[in-house]
């Protein structure tokens, strides 16, 4: 067993106290909304609430989840976050595999200009223009290919590939497996940690996403909840948007903020005990070689 020198432990402490400091500093606040969604709307307007609820109440849960926009908003969120997903998993593996192979033609060339895409873009009008030409603005699709790709998580899972060793794909290719078939059955079982890791990325970008939405979907019914959300809250001052979202009583709407926040937000964290394990093996793994 290895003897730790005294500085190593003073240091150990030193990180381990940093580690809570930005525990708390993520954790108190989303105690704090929980707290608040939790209490009285009186409670509220007295500022009695920090980290604890004060007389308890569940009437706002019950005006979201009894409000079909909030709950069918959650859903439509939901369909095309497993949606958009599935997309950008496909569109990575497919773009990272071949590149892979050394006797690719133009593989540098390609590379190149992958590399540039993700460092330049057009902007937003010249992808907007681009958008009304393709026809899809306003159309559910909207919200999932523009942004299925993304380079980073590209090169993350071809360095990953990088890391299998050749002698298996080689082996595979002598008992006569083309190159689907290796991907399938050899390159894609060998990579659950990456796959996991990049799945709750594209699942958490496209959760929180409301910009595109934002910018390219004017009709209600598909709007994500972040956007639903982003909207409810700016427009809190207008007594008539108010009304129309059921903020009837003055003194519960920062009730209703803070459980249509906690609405939103609860789901998509359920995700992450499930591939936290995953975590660290696969943006490991998927460093080691570029």
């Amino acid at each position: 067993m290895a003897v730790k020198s005294k500085k190593t432990k003073i240091g150990d402490l030193i990180v381990a106290f940093l580690c809570v400091i930005v525990i708390l500093v993520c954790l108190l606040p989303m105690v704090n909304v929980l707290s608040r969604s939790l209490s009285s709307p009186d409670a509220l307007v007295r500022n009695e609430v920090l980290l604890l609820p004060k007389e308890m109440n569940f009437e706002a849960y019950k005006m979201v989840l009894g409000d079909s926009k909030y709950t069918w908003s959650l859903a439509w969120t939901a369909i095309i976050t497993v949606i958009g997903t599935c997309l950008s998993m496909f569109m990575t593996t497919i773009c990272a595999y071949p590149l892979i192979y050394d006797n690719l033609k133009g593989k540098k060339l390609i590379n190149a200009f992958i590399l540039f895409t993700m460092y330049f873009n057009a902007g937003t009008i010249p992808l907007y223009l681009l958008l009304k030409d393709l026809d899809l603005l306003n159309r559910p699709a909207v919200l999932v290919v523009p942004y299925c790709l993304s380079v980073f998580n590209m090169i993350i899972m071809r360095s990953f590939f990088y890391g299998i060793p050749d002698s298996l794909r080689e082996s595979a290719e002598i008992d006569g497996a083309g190159p689907v078939r290796i991907l399938v059955s050899i390159y894609l079982p060998l990579s659950t940690p990456v796959i996991a890791t990049l799945s709750l990325f594209y699942a958490v970008g496209r959760w929180n996403g409301f910009s595109d939405a934002l910018m390219f979907m004017n009709k209600r019914e598909y709007w994500p909840i972040q956007l639903l959300l982003y909207n409810i809250l700016n427009n809190m001052t207008s007594l008539e948007v108010a009304t129309q979202e059921g903020f009837t009583k003055p003194a519960l709407s920062d009730n209703l903020k803070a459980a249509t926040v906690m609405f939103a937000t609860v789901p998509i964290l359920m995700v992450y005990p499930w591939l936290q394990k995953y975590f660290i093996t696969g943006v490991h793994l998927g460093s080691i070689k570029g």
